[in-house]
């Protein structure tokens, strides 16, 4: 399986990087994760004119990923779902795209495209904790689908 996660933030060392790093190695007995960050001129530029200029600079950058594959929006107005069913998310799919929006969230077009769209809660956190807590889901959800006691 492949896993790709894509989100629209700056490419920077953080304090979570070890912590992303050491999921990734443990789902890589599962799936292959590729992290891909974008954050071009364009969605640069974007920020200073509007939100709407923004989301569709979001969108323009991240439509060619869409494609191929399962495609799960991470939203803070999609269904929030509890481990169980997150894992059923990963069941039987060959390759999967995750998306983290930028700081001003997504166009309803981009949502519309998506397989599904899923809230983390309904707190706010910064993308680089929201892709720390997105991996730990991802290797609770395949420590659920192969019986692995790490859920428990």
């Amino acid at each position: 399986m492949k896993i790709d996660i894509i989100s629209i933030a700056k490419n920077e060392r953080s304090t979570y990087d070890p912590l992303c790093k050491e999921f990734t190695k443990m789902i890589s007995r599962f799936a292959k994760v590729q992290d891909i960050v974008i954050f071009n001129k364009d969605v640069t530029k974007a920020h200073t004119i509007s939100q709407k200029a923004s989301q569709e600079a979001y969108t323009k950058v991240l439509n060619p990923y869409i494609s191929n594959g399962y495609s799960i929006t991470l939203h803070p107005d999609g269904k929030i779902i509890d481990s169980y069913e997150f894992s059923k998310l990963l069941n039987d799919k060959l390759a999967i795209k995750f998306f983290i929006g930028g700081a001003y969230g997504f166009e309803e077009a981009f949502l519309n495209k998506s397989d599904k769209v899923i809230s983390l809660g309904k707190i706010t956190m910064s993308h680089k904790i929201v892709k720390a807590v997105l991996l730990e889901q991802i290797y609770r959800g395949f420590s659920i689908l192969s019986n692995h006691p790490y859920h428990k």
